[in-house]
């Protein structure tokens, strides 16, 4: 009998989540086999098997936390045989201790003095192992715990709810009065949904509020004439998409800006490790991408090496990846400074939150064409963008935040800069 275990993911990867068994109990299965799928806080994986058998027991459900090294399931291997002979046997009574070692031909008849099966309560549900070893580490009775299931089977969440609920009416009064109710409780009948955050959403909330409890994070603000860069694409588009087979997008630009901004102010480029300041000799610049489950960051490596077609094509191949989850663990780590665009989705302002250990952020907002005064007697029409630097006020001073935004926006607005910043 051999282990199917949670492989190691990476180094800031200590567990994760059976987001979809493929197979299930007394399944053969050849090496190679993909088994299940596991959801990590940043990329998902598929578990195969590593040698051929039958999948004797599956240890961990759907929607179960797992541990690194942790057994999730066993295999018994080259089981293949066994199957053989035990399907050509003679049909005979087979002794009560033996019967769950294989399954039965036929289905037995019912006999209401024996004994349940270890997983089978006396309302007819059954429970997982999981659900099993908790029920009896907490003495609960698994035929009055209630599961959401539409099979029946009881899970370990279940139990945890179970043991969660009050024993007595009588422990109700110590609730704070001013605590909120539920949604459900305060609305009785009006129609709710409930569910579980995906891991991945989970860590987003995690780690946001944490950037906001570990940094001294302040936001500085500034707008961009974007008519220069608007020619630029105007009169260049068609030649670089014709040369390069990508389009000249709005990305190359402010990442070019971004790099040439950080050579002048190092210590946003930098993080903090305990009292030590770790400045980066290096520009591998994390752009935000909005995935179905959830925002990813992964990374376009030495941007400063990098021409504005290669640049859109790297960023082009991420976000296709994050999109389709494809993102490899890699391509999501050692980030050191990023660009979020909020106005790809209309938004005029915003405060981007920072990407711990990052201690910078750039926000890009929406291209809105407005007013602008050029001189004291005139006023023109401009295509302005607001953008928006939140720094870590503990290494970086206000007056270099200033300076460094007011660097991004004066190359952004001379585009030709870029090519002697590059």
């Amino acid at each position: 009998m051999s282990e199917i275990k949670v492989p190691a993911m990476g180094e800031s990867i200590t567990e994760g989540t059976i987001s979809r068994w493929i197979v299930k109990e007394g399944d053969t299965v050849n090496q190679g086999d993909v088994l299940l799928e596991v959801e990590t806080d940043k990329v998902n994986i598929e578990i195969s098997a590593e040698e051929s058998g039958v999948i004797t027991s599956i240890l961990h459900q759907e929607g179960d936390t797992v541990q690194i090294g942790e057994t999730i399931a066993q295999l018994e291997a080259g089981a293949g045989a066994k199957e053989s002979a035990a399907a050509s046997a003679p049909p005979a009574p087979v002794p009560a201790p033996q019967a769950s070692e294989a399954a039965p031909v036929s289905a037995p008849v019912k006999n209401e003095s024996a004994p349940k099966a270890e997983d089978e309560g006396a309302n007819g549900y059954t429970a997982t192992p999981s659900a099993r070893k908790l029920a009896r580490e907490r003495g609960i009775d698994l035929d009055q715990v209630q599961t959401r299931d539409p099979i029946g089977r009881i899970h370990s969440d279940d139990v945890k709810s179970h043991g969660s609920v009050p024993a007595a009416p009588a422990a109700a009064p110590s609730k704070p009065a001013s605590a909120p109710a539920p949604a459900a409780e305060a609305n009785p009948g009006k129609p709710v949904e409930r569910s579980k955050m995906s891991r991945r959403r989970a860590t987003i909330a995690k780690r946001l509020v944490a950037a906001q409890q570990t940094a001294a994070m302040l936001t500085t603000f500034n707008e961009v004439d974007m008519t220069a860069i608007l020619d630029v694409r105007k009169r260049r588009k068609d030649k670089f998409k014709e040369k390069h087979d990508v389009g000249l997008g709005f990305m190359s630009f402010f990442t070019k800006a971004v790099v040439g901004a950080l050579k002048q102010f190092p210590l946003v480029n930098a993080e903090i490790d305990g009292d030590d300041i770790v400045v980066k000799k290096f520009y591998d610049i994390g752009i935000a991408v909005s995935a179905k489950e959830g925002l990813v960051v992964p990374v376009v490596r030495d941007a400063d090496r990098l021409s504005f077609a290669e640049i859109e094509r790297n960023i082009g191949e991420l976000a296709s990846k994050a999109r389709s989850n494809s993102l490899s663990l890699n391509e999501l780590q050692g980030g050191t400074f990023t660009i979020t665009n909020g106005g790809i989705f209309g938004s005029l302002l915003s405060t981007p939150i920072l990407n711990s250990p990052q201690v910078g952020i750039l926000g890009m907002h929406k291209i809105q064409v407005r007013p602008v005064a050029i001189d004291d007697e005139r006023m023109e029409n401009r295509p302005m963008m607001y953008i928006a630097l939140s720094y870590d006020h503990r290494i970086i001073d206000g007056s270099d935040a200033v300076r460094f935004l007011v660097t991004v926006k004066e190359l952004l607005e001379d585009p030709e800069s870029l090519l002697l910043e590059g």
